[in-house]
């Protein structure tokens, strides 16, 4: 069974754009990598706001071998709001048109 999580935090303005390149680091080594059992997106909203969906079928989890992920998680914290750390959700699909079942959009 997959396991399902959405990832919710804000940085803090001045690390917004950091944020940014440390996640698409992430993305351009999971392409290079292409470790299967991992479906991951990210989004960025106007308020610095970061949300990471993740579908993780592999055991063990896929980004734990992948560096970049290790160097974005390593000050996430500390490039956040006071308040808006990163929390994590587990998430159950209640419907789906497309992201789970044939990836995500890039």
């Amino acid at each position: 069974m997959a396991n399902r999580v959405i990832v919710r935090y804000r940085t803090k303005a001045d690390q917004t754009d950091v944020n940014h390149k440390l996640v698409a680091a992430v993305f351009a080594e999971l392409a290079d990598a292409d470790p299967g059992g991992v479906r991951y997106a990210t989004l960025r909203l106007a308020d610095n706001t970061f949300v990471h969906i993740a579908q993780i079928e592999a055991d063990p989890n896929p980004l734990g071998s992948i560096a970049a992920f290790a160097e974005f998680q390593k000050a996430v914290r500390d490039r956040c709001e006071p308040g808006h750390e990163p929390h994590v959700e587990q998430a159950v699909v209640v419907g789906d048109y497309g992201v789970f079942a044939d990836g995500f959009v890039g």
